[in-house]
């Protein structure tokens, strides 16, 4: 049983950062794709960042690009999401997810999710 565990969410005002969490269990951690998405209020979740199991491959949604980045620890099973620059559209329940299969690069294809952390970002 895959376990996803978000911290880090909270209030910050419009060009601050925060840095999002993700502790995972259940499963190798090193051999899964992992990924964040956010879901605002009245709207449909959105993919936000991936990266890959390994590292080496990360790929970002064009409205976070350049402001967010993504990351992994494969020795503490940990996925991270440093945000900066954070604007009020960036307003989200923040998910992690992780992919269905190991070592696969599908991003239509997560089937392990996390219970959100809130992000709020004041103007």
């Amino acid at each position: 049983q895959v376990q996803l565990v978000e911290s880090g969410g909270g209030l910050v005002q419009a060009g601050g950062s925060l840095r999002l969490s993700c502790a995972a269990s259940g499963r190798t951690f090193s051999s899964y794709s992992m990924g964040w998405f956010r879901q605002a209020p009245g709207e449909e979740r959105e993919f936000v960042a991936a990266i890959a199991w390994s590292g080496g491959r990360t790929v970002y949604a064009d409205s976070v690009k350049g402001r967010f980045t993504i990351s992994r620890d494969n020795a503490k099973n940990m996925v991270y999401l440093q945000m900066s620059s954070l604007k009020p559209e960036d307003t989200a329940v923040y998910y992690c997810a992780q992919q269905s299969s190991a070592r696969a690069w599908n991003l239509a294809d997560f089937g392990a999710w996390g219970q959100g952390t809130q992000v709020t970002v004041s103007s």
